[in-house]
């Protein structure tokens, strides 16, 4: 029986009802719809689901992230047009298997033994002969050579003879019903786990979702979805040696919470590193605390091993902070005192910074305490970096001078790391990245101080050397020492003072003159033209010799203003240590290796936008587990459609449906001899049909005569 790939044709008097039904049911409009559906999921799998609007106005722009908003591209599998197409196929599917399931239950029945004798002679494969016996000897040897081969046969007396009518692999037909069954059962399944019975029930039971803040006991009931929800999938995070039992349903428009018949307790989170840096093993140990009996039931759960409870499956979906105790040291880049702020991951403080006058917001980001970085060279032209963590090219478009460094490549964990935003008045937010040691850069030690504009930026890092106690003091002392006029005097006439020949004491004022006007506009004090203000630290430099200076004189008035420069701040930051009560800086190689990287950072610090910087002091870390909780009634439909399709495929591909048609007839010359004629049908003419039938026919015309 030949598959029919047209529609029903149904007896109806409207002729749209008619062919409405005809193309729902057309196996050519199901593989249209399953082609739909191939192509949203690739944009699925291309352009990334359920993030942010903002990074989608970032990556696509304005006009067309607003055109895939309408089409909900950024979240196809939930977007009512996916949901109708797959409700279409599944219709078409189901009214595709009613349309051939009975013609292949009766086709499964059939042998078709009422096929005329002389029908045969239009087969490509048959063949004819006459042998020696009679008809009923025959037909013993024809049914017991079919029964050996696996044949199932039934014989048909007829007057002039006997019709024998055989069948083998009729198992392709159920293949077809299996595959296109498998089609119905994973859509379904997916119709079942996905949000559209979600939204359902938020329409006839009038929930909407929130988008608020504040505790999740205070979210209404007109936000939340009870525990008897058929299905759901929902992100549950739980700090450690606390307990949670509201789970979170990310909508578009805001979250909807949904209550679990359980709280879920995290005893302790478990997470292991390969050597470079990535995480190898998530585990959480809980204890599951049922509220209808009571019950505490301890569990591990790891990535791919859930945990299930009353029917709710619950993943280890990731790890975030649970609210670590931070301890942030802020140093005023102006003359001031340092502060001690303490806080929470995720919370905030006020600031008011004198220098500026102006009031800002300290928002507590994410603690890192493991940070395993590649230390070495940016990788060559065409070699690939498998992690992308390379920290020298991250840093190649920081604030300060570039530098070349070692080939060497080397992971190496530079220890803990704070991320926190500084937020403005007018609500503007920079975020920074400071790593609480330093760590090696060509041969010295370096804090890293990254900050970027917006979160789809990456960091841009300001290089501070480390003073002799392994510390970003030294640094910071020279930076206020910088900002002071009381300060850029004294080292102006100290470094006047012991510069000047012994002989020509008129050069000392000279000196001093010179000196003073450098660090007046390395300091951003003097200098600008056109109306803008002094660009301090190097450019102010520049700035000045291009306003000020021959084109001829450039380089050598140059080269004079950065030793004198350089001479100057050696005395200022021997200045700030006297002030600390400390001895001066001793020379040497380590004091201009310092001294070189300090005056690069302090250039680039005046591009730095924060009057403080927050070095990480301590902290007492608090884990979280992020997990996913399922309740997914589907997953069986969609774990038997599996089944069934790969056995449906299997079947219709590697299953031949052949029937075998034999015809005794007593010879109308001798009747002690019986003419014999065979032929064969397959769906599939191959190589192998012919080799089959041609065994066949050996054994059932041998002794021909």
């Amino acid at each position: 029986m030949a598959i029919s790939t047209s529609g029903v044709d149904l007896k109806a008097r409207s002729r749209v009802l008619r062919d409405t039904v005809e193309l729902l049911s057309s196996m050519r409009f199901a593989i249209s719809l399953l082609t739909l559906i191939c192509i949203a999921s690739v944009i699925g799998t291309v352009v990334k689901q359920n993030e942010p609007y903002n990074n989608y106005v970032n990556q696509f722009g304005p006009f067309w992230a607003e055109v895939f908003e309408s089409a909900h591209l950024y979240a196809v599998y939930s977007a009512p047009w996916f949901l109708v197409i797959l409700a279409f196929l599944v219709i078409s599917t189901s009214l595709c298997i009613a349309r051939n399931a009975p013609k292949i239950v009766v086709d499964l029945r059939a042998y078709k033994e009422h096929v005329r004798e002389q029908s045969l002679q239009a087969f490509h494969h048959k063949g004819e002969a006459t042998l020696a016996g009679d008809g009923a000897a025959h037909l013993a040897r024809v049914s017991a050579l079919l029964a050996g081969g696996g044949w199932k046969a039934r014989a048909q007396v007829r007057e002039h003879g006997t019709m024998v009518a055989a069948r083998k692999g009729t198992s392709n037909k159920i293949g077809y019903l299996a595959a296109h069954s498998a089609i119905v059962l994973i859509c379904l399944g997916g119709l079942l786990d996905g949000d559209l019975i979600v939204r359902a029930q938020m329409a006839w039971q009038g929930k909407t979702p929130y988008a608020g803040s504040g505790m999740v006991a205070d979210v209404s009931a007109r936000h939340r979805l009870s525990a008897a929800n058929p299905t759901f999938r929902a992100n549950l995070f739980v700090p450690e040696g606390a307990r949670a039992g509201v789970a979170v349903l990310n909508m578009a428009d805001g979250v909807v919470l949904q209550d679990l018949p359980f709280d879920v307790e995290l005893k302790k989170f478990i997470v292991e590193y390969y050597a470079t840096g990535m995480p190898k093993l998530f585990a959480s140990e809980i204890v599951i605390h049922d509220r209808e009996t009571g019950q505490a039931i301890p569990r591990t759960v790891k990535v791919n091993e859930p945990a299930f409870h009353r029917g709710i499956a619950i993943y280890q979906s990731s790890f975030d902070d649970g609210g670590s105790q931070l301890k942030l040291r802020g140093l005023p880049l102006a003359p001031g005192q340092p502060v001690e702020i303490q806080g929470t991951v995720g919370g905030s403080t006020e600031l008011t910074t004198a220098a500026r006058d102006q009031k800002l917001t300290l928002e507590f980001g994410a603690l890192r305490v493991i940070n395993v970085e590649n230390m070495s060279a940016p990788p060559q032209p065409g070699a690939t970096d498998v992690r992308a963590v390379d920290l020298v090219g991250s840093i190649e478009g920081r604030l300060g001078n570039a530098t070349k460094v070692v080939d060497k490549k080397a992971l190496r964990n530079v220890g803990p790391s704070i991320n926190y935003k500084l937020r403005d008045a007018s609500g503007q937010a920079r975020e920074f990245h400071n790593y609480m040691l330093p760590m090696e850069l060509d041969g010295q030690r370096i804090f890293l101080l990254g900050l970027r504009d917006t979160p789809q930026e990456a960091f841009r890092y300001l290089r501070v050397p480390a003073d002799e106690q392994d510390q970003l003091d030294g640094w910071v002392r020279l930076r206020q020492a910088l900002m002071d006029p009381d300060l850029r005097e004294k080292a102006a006439r100290r470094y006047a003072t012991q510069s000047a020949p012994a002989d020509k004491p008129e050069l000392a004022e000279q000196l001093l003159l010179t000196a003073r006007r450098a660090l007046g506009l390395f300091a951003g004090t003097e200098g600008g033209t056109d109306g803008q203000p002094p660009a301090g630290g190097l450019p102010g430099l520049s700035q000045f010799i291009e306003h000020s200076v021959p084109p001829a004189d450039r380089e050598r008035i140059a080269e004079v203003l950065l030793r004198i420069l350089n001479g100057t701040l050696f005395e200022l930051a021997n200045l700030s240590r006297e002030q600390a009560g400390l001895a001066k800086m001793p020379l040497g190689d380590a004091t201009e290796a310092f001294m070189t990287q300090a005056v690069l950072s302090l250039s680039d610090s005046f591009l730095y936008p924060a009057p403080l910087v927050f070095q990480l002091a301590d902290f007492k870390q608090v884990q979280a587990s992020v997990f996913q909780v399922a309740r997914a009634p589907g997953k069986n439909l969609v774990y038997l459609g599996a089944v069934l399709l790969i056995v449906g495929v299997f079947m219709m591909l590697y299953v031949r449906e052949r029937r075998l048609w034999i015809w005794l007839q007593p010879d109308s010359t001798d009747t002690t001899r019986t003419r014999v004629v065979t032929a064969l049908s397959t769906t599939r003419r191959t190589l192998d049909a012919d080799a089959e039938f041609e065994t066949l026919k050996t054994a059932l015309l041998q002794d021909a005569r």
